[in-house]
């Protein structure tokens, strides 16, 4: 069944897109501000601590944020340990650094190792950081857009490829479909990013079958 669209998310031709935002940042009271200030205009969620960053984006998956929105020093995981976890654990959000330490080191490295997408400086004017968000939505989209595409296009390959061989091989083809079946449930179970490319490459095992015996 579809999802149905609701406060945080917003229509694409390829169906729902997460516009959440999450703010991390060990102080309680900053990120009390940051929701009174846009809350009217994004839909935002917090988190004190980078450990509790990352579970609130677990636990969100796979419906990711957006837009990731941290604090560069903060204790046992700092802005850009924190960052380049996201990196690797939901690609496909943008992240935004913002601290007061506006110290050449800390932007190099949250640029290195966690690619982010801005570096504001603390204290932030609410227009600045405002147009930020909304920029970071919008790359968001673009990712997600561009990301359907090439996956869209991949599919339509895959499937003219297929049929070929349901036509030279037939008994290659029947085995290449039972892979694909058995991948999609692997790939469920194990609850894996990308499930599309494990089933293409369920689909594609048995191609070599029409040029070997």
């Amino acid at each position: 069944m579809a999802k149905q669209a609701r406060p945080g998310w917003a229509k694409t031709r390829g169906g729902i897109v997460s516009k959440k935002i999450l703010f991390v940042d060990d102080e309680p009271g900053v990120l009390e501000g940051y929701r009174r200030l846009l809350h009217k205009e994004f839909s935002i969620d917090t988190a004190v601590s980078g450990r509790e960053g990352l579970a609130a984006i677990v636990a969100a998956q796979p419906d990711a944020y957006a837009v990731i929105v941290s604090d560069m020093r903060m204790p046992e995981m700092d802005g850009v340990q924190f960052l380049s976890r996201v990196r690797t654990i939901s690609g496909d959000s943008v992240r935004i650094a913002l601290t007061g330490y506006a110290d050449i080191q800390t932007a190099s490295n949250a640029v290195n190792e966690g690619a982010i997408f801005r570096f504001l400086t603390k204290p932030c004017q609410k227009e600045v950081l405002a147009k930020a968000l909304t920029e970071g939505l919008v790359q968001h989209g673009l990712v997600v857009a561009e990301k359907e595409l090439l996956e869209k296009t991949l599919r339509g390959s895959v499937k003219v490829l297929t049929e070929v061989l349901s036509l030279v091989n037939p008994a290659a083809f029947s085995r290449g479909v039972r892979v694909g079946k058995y991948v999609r449930h692997i790939v469920q179970e194990l609850h894996l990013n990308t499930p599309w490319q494990f089933e293409v490459a369920g689909m594609m095992s048995q191609l070599g079958c029409v040029t070997l015996d």
